[in-house]
């Protein structure tokens, strides 16, 4: 498989994990496996708006590369019309994401529609910017990619950061170097000091303590449910990058009989192929 597909399966597998668990407090729960019919009463193998923002970024750069009005378009598509969604219904959605959205809906330019206040720096542009690591692009598209929704300097830089290990990784760096590389100060922590919420600085520290802390795919997206709090933004931000390191199937790689259980499987597949063949015909 591909590394794109990899890394968006990856993401979307660690979403799917997290749904059940959501805002369930740490160690009032053990994850050991994909189920369902938690927090949203949702069955198994289903992905939540990581995913489905992710997914629509990809489709749309795949089709009309780094256009953000389309971009911003295509999550208009998914909140209004439940484009881009598991099972035909929108049932989850971050506050400063929700903002953004009834802004674009309003005819304001999708440009100017991300939340710009320090208080809005949850994850909701840290969980879906990974596309953007298999493609050409500058500072000033991560600025606008995350700015869509969260404009401000943290979330910017957390999604920088993110991209930069990502980009390591695929050019074939260990989690580790890579982590460290584009952290030049990163400490390593004990896991009760690691902070699970919602807030994009926690998330990110919360991933990337996932992924030094873990020897698998599985390993790393069960640390992260069991984390409690986010689950789900968590381990799809962590998934996203162990899937690109570890791939699929084997000792290591993303467990195949999870991916068997993810809701539109084959509709993932499929833009992550239409992806790949637009980065390999040097159309973006």
């Amino acid at each position: 498989m591909s590394k794109i597909y990899n890394g968006i399966m990856g993401l979307v597998v660690g979403d799917a994990l997290g749904v059940p668990f959501e805002f369930k407090k740490r160690d009032t729960f053990e994850c050991a496996d994909m189920v369902g019919f938690g927090t949203y009463n949702q069955p198994p193998g289903t992905w939540s708006d990581d995913s489905s923002m992710t997914l629509a970024t990809v489709d749309v750069i795949s089709r009309f590369g780094l256009d953000y009005t389309a971009i911003m378009q295509g999550f208009h598509d998914w909140y209004f019309g439940n484009k881009y969604t598991p099972h035909g219904k929108v049932f989850d959605v971050g506050h400063a994401t929700q903002a953004a959205i009834m802004r674009f809906h309003r005819d304001t330019p999708a440009l100017l529609c991300g939340g710009r206040d320090v208080m809005d720096n949850g994850n909701g542009s840290l969980m879906r910017i990974l596309p953007l690591a298999f493609v050409k692009h500058t500072k000033e598209d991560i600025w606008n990619l995350s700015g869509l929704t969260h404009a401000h300097a943290v979330s910017v830089i957390s999604c920088q950061i993110y991209l930069n290990i990502a980009e390591r990784i695929i050019e074939g760096d260990n989690i580790c170097d890579a982590i460290k590389a584009c952290i030049s100060d990163y400490e390593d922590k004990p896991r009760s000091e690691v902070k699970s919420t919602g807030y994009v600085v926690d998330t990110l520290d919360a991933a990337l303590w996932c992924l030094t802390h873990s020897q698998s795919y599985s390993e790393c997206v069960l640390k992260a449910v069991n984390l409690g709090g986010d689950t789900d933004t968590i381990a799809a931000v962590a998934g996203g990058l162990a899937g690109l390191y570890y791939g699929v199937g084997g000792d290591k790689g993303i467990p195949e009989k999870w991916i068997d259980l993810i809701a539109e499987k084959n509709w993932i597949k499929g833009l992550c192929e239409s992806f790949e063949k637009a980065v390999d015909n040097d159309k973006l």
